[in-house]
């Protein structure tokens, strides 16, 4: 009979590390083209509410908070790829609404 070569924990832990870097690389690529995406969008959006609370003087909340829903899943993002948090963005992980929690958490 052969032996089985046990695999140190530490070598067990980088590869783990290894294959966690190349699932943000994964990551990078498709939630970074989707919240691009959704960018061009929220800014497009942020103009016309920016001209419609010019003429009409009122605001349209909706809009504002969709904006908010966009910067929260940007700042997800950013700690996600640059290995701060192990927080999914999305659409791999939850669709955080809110960046209120995550200034709490800081």
């Amino acid at each position: 009979m052969k032996k089985k070569k046990k695999v140190s924990s530490r070598k067990r832990k980088e590869r783990s590390e290894r294959i966690e870097a190349l699932i943000r690389i994964a990551v990078f690529v498709v939630s970074g083209f989707i919240l691009l995406i959704w960018r061009t969008f929220t800014y497009t959006i942020t103009l016309i509410n920016l001209i419609y609370t010019l003429m009409v003087g009122k605001r349209l909340r909706d809009v504002a908070e969709l904006s908010e829903i966009w910067n929260t899943q940007w700042y997800i993002f950013q700690r996600y790829i640059i290995f701060v948090s192990n927080q999914r963005p999305f659409p791999f992980g939850k669709l955080e609404k809110n960046i209120s929690k995550f200034n709490n958490a800081s």
